[in-house]
């Protein structure tokens, strides 16, 4: 198959909270080639990475061929090396996660084969799910043994806080379930240690997003300290290279890449790669969505997908047709050619 099309989309999006999401949230790919296959995939960055797809991506990839999955690598590498000057990490590479996800999509459909057979066999019958998000009881009703909640910083009321959520979910979920805390950068060392400390009863399994992603050496200070409970990350790192130096710096106990920001399927099996020889798990970062599913089946990351089911009286965008859904805290993808899933045009 050569390429003919490529073209990048933002969404119509009606529930986007105002925030940098706005503008840079997540984008649609369209690939189309020369014997009419299609190929679709999701990245981030918003207008800024549909600018950078459309112009830039879009010369490199006019007649490129992608007949095997060494086609995919090969392209990865050329919008790489070819967006260094501006990219390695952020926009760029979220830009280039969209594309690589449809080139996967492409192949997996001209193939008659799912994602998930095209990495490798699967490893997985079925993957455990955690909901992320703050209404807990209803969390509890559909099945979910494990809960993350988003905690900020906001002061020394903050800590208050974290106590009553935590024992929250705790007491509805169960003595056996996991319960993690994402801090979303704003914890500094001091308020890790002693949240950590007053949390202790609670076992928390893991500290999400701790400190900043640039700071290494804090995290890795931080890991001795607050065990049993994790110190996890990267989710705001990109690429293999980008995991190369959280693995030298020893600075994380979980890794969270993101499939449709770190680079895509390619980039995900080669951070893979790294932790394996580091010996490091990896649960990615929103697994339980089609991206990062298929993924999880096909190599040895946890048995653990990220859900963000939002609130029971809450709206969300449903981009994707065809989507799994969980049932009773599992998931699983279907055996569709690609990822199995298609645009819902209301949202063009």
């Amino acid at each position: 198959m050569q390429i003919t099309s490529i073209k990048a989309i933002y969404p119509d999006y009606q529930h986007v909270p105002p925030s940098w999401r706005t503008h840079l949230w997540q984008i649609i790919v369209q690939v189309k080639t020369d014997t009419g296959q299609e190929g679709l995939g999701y990245g981030g960055g918003g207008k800024a990475s549909v600018e950078i797809i459309n112009t830039h991506f879009k010369e490199l990839l006019i007649g490129q061929q992608i007949n095997t999955k060494d086609d995919i690598e090969r392209i990865w590498d050329l919008l790489y090396e070819n967006s260094i000057p501006y990219g390695r990490k952020g926009i760029a590479i979220m830009a280039l996660s969209g594309v690589d996800l449809a080139l996967w999509d492409a192949l997996g459909r001209a193939e008659h084969l799912p994602v998930h057979s095209l990495i490798g066999k699967q490893q997985k019958q079925k993957v455990e799910c955690y909901a992320t998000g703050t209404d807990i009881e209803w969390y509890a009703e559909q099945g979910f043994r494990a809960h993350k909640f988003p905690h900020r910083w906001n002061g020394e009321k903050s800590y208050e806080n974290a106590i009553e959520t935590a024992t929250k979910s705790r007491q509805i979920l169960g003595k056996g379930a996991l319960v993690m805390i994402d801090t979303y950068m704003t914890w500094n060392f001091e308020v890790t240690l002693k949240m950590a400390e007053i949390l202790e009863p609670l076992n928390i399994h893991w500290f999400e997003d701790v400190l900043t992603p640039d700071d290494l050496k804090g995290q890795q200070k931080l890991r001795p300290q607050i065990k049993p409970t994790l110190i996890s990350g990267g989710e705001h790192e990109f690429t293999h290279h980008g995991f190369l130096a959280l693995s030298e710096s020893n600075a994380l106990d979980l890794w969270q890449p993101d499939i449709t920001w770190c680079g895509g399927i390619t980039a995900g099996l080669r951070i893979i790669q790294i932790a394996n020889s580091a010996n490091i798990p990896v649960a990615p970062h929103r697994g339980g969505e089609v991206w990062g599913l298929h993924l999880i089946m096909a190599t040895n990351c946890l048995n653990m997908a990220e859900l963000l089911p939002g609130t029971r009286e809450g709206s969300t965008d449903e981009i994707w047709i065809g989507e799994p859904q969980h049932s009773k805290g599992s998931i699983w993808p279907t055996d569709k050619p690609g990822f199995g899933v298609s645009i819902n045009p209301s949202f063009i």
